[in-house]
């Protein structure tokens, strides 16, 4: 009997020093003690340089033509033929329409037979007046015979002149009749019909169309007079269409003297050599006016990010021995390309992180990978998306990194219960 009671005492104090190990295997570990720590997230850095970056504004441009008419009658009359439809091609001097000239074309022939008159009796005096000098020299008629058919003869012939230039005058008056185009080019709107009468007198003038010749055109820009100190020949010009698309690249090459009082503005012009399907008269487009080049910081529009109106970037510093992202506040300038010209807030340099910004907050640690290439995925480990859980334990792949402090905390407790041996129980 005292045996077996010295026996069951031995299995219980067995069993009270087992609960004691297994309650200090549950203890926290003391802060500083080695517990998990937060893992470097891997980006991918760039260092800022400084390139040249052009100082722009923006203005709205009108596209003229060089050769642009408007054509209106010179006559008064019916529209008795239209030759041509609206955006044809023309030569210069091909026939466009025609206005009813037969009273014209009778008046000019009237002309032509006064003229042939006149023509006729400046003839016979010319004769006359030879033979009447002849006459005299030879003693036969008097002085003032000659002089008489001298003065028939300076008659005959102004006559004869001015009848020449009446004609002349009714045949050019014939052409107007007439409308031809006035150099190489495209034929626009034609609001007018055969039959129509028209008349240079109606007031408003009725047009018969348009001519433009689309080869030589310039660009209107109405520069505001705050820029008037900056205005000069020979500034750079970049033409672009509504999606940001390059036109052409050109340059000032005459800026007004005078204000437009309407607009308040500077009129300059830059020649444009594009062709007549990218550009065409009265086109609006935008106008980039190259004030200056200068050395800024740039940065991939990756790098940045935007909340309401602040900007800023990652920065890589070292902190306590580890590299850390900064969030650095910083002003957008112009776009050069697929990157951000920064104001200020950047220095060349500065290492800026263009990966996984949308997992970064302030002085998160971060592992910078080689600049030369993307970063790559360990071996054996995918790409994972947050629907996915951590890896199996004891899978032999590597663990996955704890980005939030809240999954940092559950996951040191996940890896403490795996190594905590349950305790032996002695029945």
């Amino acid at each position: 009997m005292t045996q077996s009671r010295f026996q069951r005492i031995h299995a219980i104090s067995w069993v009270v020093l087992a609960g004691l190990a297994a309650t200090g295997c549950q203890k926290k570990p003391a802060p500083g003690a080695g517990g998990p720590q937060m893992q470097a997230l891997p980006v991918q850095t760039v260092t800022v340089t400084m390139a040249p970056v052009a100082q722009t504004s923006e203005y709205v441009a009108t596209i003229k033509s060089r050769r642009s008419a408007t054509v209106l009658p010179q006559v008064s009359g019916q529209l008795t033929e239209i030759a041509v439809h609206s955006g044809d091609e023309v030569k210069a001097g091909q026939l466009l329409m025609e206005i009813d000239a037969r009273q014209q074309r009778a008046t000019v022939d009237s002309l032509r037979a006064t003229e042939q008159q006149k023509k006729a009796l400046a003839d016979y005096d010319t004769v006359e007046q030879d033979r009447q000098r002849k006459l005299f020299e030879a003693g036969v008629t008097s002085r003032d015979a000659y002089e008489q058919a001298q003065q028939a003869f300076q008659n005959a012939k102004a006559d004869y002149q001015s009848a020449v230039e009446a004609r002349k005058a009714g045949e050019q008056l014939l052409s107007y009749y007439t409308i031809r185009a006035p150099f190489n080019g495209v034929v626009g709107d034609i609001p007018v019909h055969i039959g129509d009468y028209v008349s240079p007198n109606q007031s408003p003038a009725a047009m018969l169309t348009t001519v433009d010749e689309n080869s030589h055109l310039e660009a209107y820009i109405y520069i505001p007079t705050e820029r008037s100190a900056d205005v000069r020949q020979g500034l750079a010009v970049n033409l672009m269409d509504n999606n940001g698309n390059l036109l052409e690249k050109t340059r000032i090459d005459f800026v007004s003297q005078e204000v437009d009082s309407t607009l308040q503005g500077i009129l300059v012009k830059a020649p444009v050599e594009a062709k007549a399907t990218m550009l065409r008269n009265a086109q609006l487009v935008k106008a980039y006016v190259v004030w200056s080049t200068k050395p800024m910081a740039v940065v991939p529009v990756l790098a940045v990010t935007r909340q309401g109106e602040e900007s800023f970037v990652f920065v890589v510093k070292q902190q306590n021995g580890m590299a850390t992202a900064h969030r650095t506040s910083v002003v957008l300038g112009d776009a050069v390309g697929n990157n951000y010209s920064i104001v200020s807030g950047l220095n060349s340099g500065d290492q800026v992180i263009v990966s996984a910004t949308q997992f970064l907050v302030d002085g998160m640690p971060v592992m910078p990978l080689p600049p030369q290439g993307p970063a790559t995925p360990a071996q054996g480990s995918g790409p994972r998306s947050k629907a996915e859980g951590p890896p199996a334990e004891n899978s032999g792949g590597p663990r996955a990194a704890a980005y939030h402090p809240h999954h940092r905390r559950h996951h040191g407790a996940r890896v403490r219960m795996s190594k905590h041996r349950q305790p032996v129980t002695v029945s």
